[in-house]
């Protein structure tokens, strides 16, 4: 019996995923809430209950390049995480219990921006 359901499980993880592998792989915990496009990477927003967090991620990771990711909640301070990377900038966290936020990534110059959601 062991024997067949250790298989099962395993292709089961491969096909779903591993508990976290979005975690994992954007740094931010939650739910996706918005996921933006551009020519050179996305931006990427989460939420949770009291926090949303967002990341700038490459398309085509590799060559260090100047990326940036802002957030900012309504009526509060933007957080931002600028520098030069290979694959991501962020992730960057804001409280924003019932507050709309905005973000904004950008890399080599391209960007893209929210808007306020999450009101």
């Amino acid at each position: 019996m062991y024997v067949l359901v250790l298989p099962l499980f395993a292709g089961l993880v491969l096909l779903i995923g591993a508990p976290g592998a979005a975690q994992a792989a954007t740094g931010c915990s939650g739910r996706p809430a918005k996921t933006v496009a551009f020519s050179t990477g996305e931006l990427r927003v989460f939420k949770s209950r009291a926090r949303v967090c967002a990341v700038t991620v490459a398309k085509k990771p590799g060559k260090r390049r100047a990326m940036s990711v802002t957030l900012q909640p309504r009526g509060g301070r933007a957080v931002a995480d600028r520098g030069s990377y290979t694959h991501r900038a962020g992730p960057v966290t804001v409280s924003a219990l019932n507050r709309c936020v905005r973000a904004t990534g950008a890399i080599a110059g391209k960007s893209a921006s929210t808007g306020w959601i999450l009101c």
